[in-house]
């Protein structure tokens, strides 16, 4: 169990931070294979901020790092699967908004 008190668990050759996670990604697997949806992704990342020298010094670019990606109807889809506790932290807060701002074409989905 970690922080958020999920339970990290396995299936399907890929670990999953939450059983909640997990049970999404078979819902999503399901819809991929009736044609729902294509070209699932786990993980997806995107570059929020690139990186920089400051001073003299490198920054690491900022990344946003979904749960799934997918296409629906010629539309990229971004998920998130979130508990209560986690779509309050700061941090998570922040890059959300960062994610909608920088790519506003791309339907992004919270799923609590």
């Amino acid at each position: 169990m970690n922080k958020y008190r999920n339970i990290k668990t396995e299936f399907d050759g890929f670990k999953f931070d939450s059983i909640r996670e997990m049970r999404r990604y078979s819902v999503l697997k399901l819809r991929q294979r009736a044609k729902e949806i294509s070209n699932l992704e786990l993980q997806p990342k995107f570059e929020l901020q690139p990186k920089f020298i400051y001073k003299g010094k490198t920054e690491r670019a900022i990344k946003y790092i979904g749960d799934f990606s997918y296409m629906e109807n010629g539309i990229l889809v971004v998920e998130d699967v979130k508990s209560t506790f986690t779509a309050k932290n700061p941090l998570y807060k922040v890059k959300r908004k960062l994610m909608l701002f920088k790519h506003p074409k791309i339907d992004f989905r919270e799923i609590k």
